[in-house]
């Protein structure tokens, strides 16, 4: 090993502030060091380079041509060593791990791609699963810990708005619309639900948030509608509709849009009010990989 692989960096510090300070004296007292020791480590380098780096003058220590030389090589290496430490400090802070998260209906609604940018900016060491599924599909999964965190539909009042376990957000409110295949205005306007309730449907599994929408409303009055198919994907029931199979539920935005473009007709008796919300298990809300996705979803919806 050679010498300068040798030479311990309190050495190296008592060098350059040495050098700086143009006196051993203030050199230890900046070190909090005595002045013999910082002496010792003055001679332990010249010894170690061969070079003679300080002459001494009245006023206290001079620095030598060699001495002079070798001083931005040891400022570089306590800059770089200094560097090193503070990498390894925030690599001690940054938050790691997985991070599962449930997704629902399109991406653009959720503001899917605006969270992840967020969270991959603000903590690039966290690794993403997402899991596309039904509302309520992602809601058990939360609270099994099977999912990290969600997004999860349900009206005012429903499970995951009063569930003690879970951590909700409500992102934003929006209606649902009861739509029908073009030509049949003359069946559903004007109707209510019990007359609705008689015409066919297109029904969505227990995990959806449309049949536990509908299960609010017809329950209640002891209805039950005629369901013609069951789809559980937004775009197959889309096409049954524009198809004429049955009536469905749609959000306003998607209702009013393909009410304009391909003439579907519109309830305008009923609606479905509901909210899109962000969920984690309470517990879990402070866990660094959560709280860091709680964070980039704020920042997504701010």
């Amino acid at each position: 090993m050679t010498a300068a692989a040798q030479m311990d960096l309190q050495i190296l510090r008592a060098f350059v502030l040495a050098a700086r300070e143009g006196s051993v004296s203030r050199a230890a007292a900046r070190l909090h060091l005595t002045q013999p020791a910082v002496s010792l480590q003055l001679k332990r380098l010249a010894e170690d380079t061969g070079l003679q780096l300080f002459t001494r003058t009245p006023h206290g220590l001079a620095l030598t041509a060699d001495g002079a030389a070798l001083l931005p090589q040891a400022e570089r290496v306590l800059a770089a060593v200094g560097d090193l430490q503070q990498a390894a400090r925030n690599l001690q802070s940054t938050v790691r791990g997985a991070l599962r998260i449930g997704t629902i209906l399109d991406p653009e609604f959720t503001r899917l791609g605006m969270f992840l940018r967020e969270l991959v900016e603000s903590a690039p060491q966290i690794e993403t699963e997402l899991r596309h599924g039904m509302s309520g599909t992602v809601l058990a999964q939360v609270l099994r810990g099977e999912l990290d965190v969600g997004f999860h539909l349900d009206a005012e009042g429903d499970v995951a708005g009063g569930d003690a376990a879970l951590a909700a957000r409500t992102l934003t409110r929006f209606t649902y619309r009861v739509v029908a295949p073009a030509g049949w205005g003359p069946q559903v306007t004007g109707r209510d639900w019990k007359a609705l309730a008689a015409l066919p449907w297109l029904a969505t599994p227990p995990e959806s948030a449309h049949h536990r929408l509908l299960e609010r409303v017809f329950g209640p009055l002891g209805l039950a509608p005629r369901r013609v198919a069951l789809v559980d994907q937004e775009a197959s029931m889309l096409d049954l509709l524009k198809s004429g199979v049955g009536l469905s539920l749609l959000r306003d935005s998607i209702a009013i849009r393909e009410s304009q473009a391909h003439g579907l007709v519109l309830a305008d008796r009923v609606q479905l009010d509901c909210a899109l919300r962000f969920v984690s298990l309470a517990a879990r809300r402070n866990e660094p990989v959560i709280a860091s996705a709680w964070d980039a979803l704020t920042r997504a919806w701010s």
